[in-house]
């Protein structure tokens, strides 16, 4: 007992009580990110939970840090030199062995065929970038748990095993005739009976029924040459009758030797009703993470349709508008919203929150809700968006903003009233298609600070009929080739203007999918084209 104290004192730091620790701190957690500002931010944020951190430039150093130091928990980026984190990933589980090490990816690449090809490279968790670190704090508990209780799962199983293997085996020896020969002593503890109980007894008094009666004659049909049922199959699991009645799994392997003439039977079985409870727990184990991981998907889908009812308006379906949006994932964090106040004069928006996603898609709700709301009441640009930028700071946390282009077109004055921040350039293709003029955001993203004079200043626009005013968000603009060269305005303008009017919208959508050939979007990506 003092013994035991003691160990029980050093494995608590010299404190016989004392507060539960936090079960993240001491987490030993590989990440693998070639960008070294995201190393360094994962870096400092694991820190301050208390866990232990390495870093790794690449999928190839990142298995090497693996092997090197056996981490509990790997956070993966996707797209890096020398190995890309899906192939770093399928050779860190197969170095795994029975060891469950869970690899999170942490990538911006969070389309729903990057999640697919995650998941079956041996990925066990996905968090987009740019990273919430709340959701990371989350996740990693959440992963904790789960480790513990494999752990446990492990070593109870690890615990059975080694005492089965140190005790030993049941060996029972029968005759052609099913009779008991002789047995080992450790049936006493497995059966429950004495050897001397056994011996002269037909061995199917260790069976349940059906095998019971129907025993002796799988014997007799063998031993007059049929097909072996048991015999010679190694490892074979079938139910145990203990002396009390009770029935319990083993591992059963019976061979066939002559001695002095007979054929006996020699049976080695083993108790693994243990491992069979084990197994049983993780089977359930892996059906609750099924079932949790369904009702996410569910939840997922009735988020998506509501999100689609709220965006969706008759607005949109307006004459003079043409536009397109690409989410990244099954969520757009962009927005395009449009609706005639009551003197007749066309607003338009376009917004870009923050990241992708749900989260992205929940932080455009308020704009979109109060856009629709002051253009109804024929509110100004100018106070359409000062509304925005206060429900945004009111409502969202801090981090949480959106780029947005507001446009106010008015058709009898062929004049547009523009607000634009954190956008890329407004573009005006003039009548004769040919000439393309930029117009810059001067404002910030909206959610950021407080509304001033110079955050409510605005630009009048004359447009010549026929013109149009094209509106895009940075996924456009930023699209990338396989090479990782930007798509930019330059390639955009020049798909504006060697198109018709009318086709446009379809010449840039086509301009971008070739530049990007077999790369992926890494955004969102939305347009606006505006008939003046």
């Amino acid at each position: 007992m003092a013994e035991t104290g003691e160990r029980h004192q050093q494995a608590t730091g010299g404190q016989a009580e004392g507060p539960a620790a936090d079960p993240v701190a001491g987490l030993r957690v590989l990440v693998v990110d070639d960008v070294a500002t995201n190393r360094q931010l994962l870096k400092v944020f694991l820190k301050r939970l208390g866990c232990e951190v390495f870093l790794a430039e690449d999928g190839k150093a990142g298995v090497a840090m693996f092997e090197q130091e056996a981490p509990d928990l790997v956070l993966m980026d996707v797209m890096m030199p020398v190995m890309d984190g899906y192939e770093a990933t399928r050779r860190i589980k197969a170095s795994c062995g029975s060891r469950w090490v869970p690899v999170v990816f942490v990538s911006a690449l969070d389309k729903e065929d990057s999640l697919v090809a995650g998941l079956a490279s041996g990925g066990d968790d996905y968090l987009a970038k740019p990273v919430n670190f709340t959701v990371l704090e989350a996740k990693l508990r959440s992963l904790v748990r789960t480790l513990a209780l494999q752990r446990r799962l492990e070593e109870t199983q690890r615990y059975h095993e080694s005492v089965t293997d140190n005790v030993g085996d049941c060996v029972v020896t029968i005759d052609e005739r099913g009779i008991v020969l002789s047995a080992n002593a450790v049936v006493q503890i497995v059966f429950g009976y004495l050897p001397e109980e056994l011996v002269g007894q037909n061995v199917s008094m260790l069976m349940p029924e059906p095998h019971r009666s129907a025993h002796d004659g799988y014997v007799r049909a063998y031993v007059r040459g049929g097909m072996p049922r048991v015999i010679g199959m190694p490892h074979r699991h079938v139910d145990g009758l203990r002396k009390d009645g009770s029935t319990f799994s083993i591992e059963l392997t019976v061979t066939e030797m002559r001695f002095e003439d007979n054929r006996l039977f020699v049976g080695i079985m083993r108790d693994v009703s243990e491992r069979v409870a084990v197994d049983e727990q993780l089977r359930q184990h892996a059906a609750t993470l099924q079932r949790l991981n369904d009702e996410r998907m569910a939840e997922s889908q009735l988020a998506a349709g509501v999100m689609q009812r709220l965006m969706v308006r008759a607005g949109l379906s307006d004459p003079r508008l043409h536009h397109w949006i690409s989410p990244a994932t099954d969520f757009s964090g962009d927005v395009i919203a449009a609706a005639r106040c009551p003197e007749g004069r066309l607003c338009v928006l376009m917004a870009d929150a923050t990241g992708h996603g749900l989260p992205a898609a929940i932080s455009v709700l308020p704009a979109l809700i109060s856009f629709y709301t002051m253009v109804e009441q024929g509110f100004p640009v100018g106070f359409i968006a000062y509304d925005l930028n206060r429900q945004l700071l009111d409502f969202m946390p801090t981090g949480r903003f959106i780029a947005a282009s507001l446009l106010c077109f008015d058709e009898s004055t062929q004049v547009t009233q523009l607000w634009l921040g954190g956008m890329p350039d407004l573009l005006v293709i003039e009548p004769d298609g040919k000439t393309c003029r930029r117009i810059a955001s001067d404002h910030l993203a909206l959610g950021i600070v407080d509304f001033d004079e110079d955050m409510a200043g605005i630009k009048t626009l004359a447009c010549a009929p026929g013109s149009q005013l094209v509106v895009v968000s940075d996924g456009v603009v930023e699209a990338a080739s396989p090479d990782g060269e930007a798509f930019g305005f330059d390639r955009l303008a020049g798909a504006l203007c060697s198109a018709a009017p009318p086709d446009r919208l379809d010449a840039v959508r086509r301009a971008v999918a070739a530049h990007l050939g077999t790369a992926e979007l890494h955004d969102d990506t939305s347009i606006l084209i505006v008939d003046c």
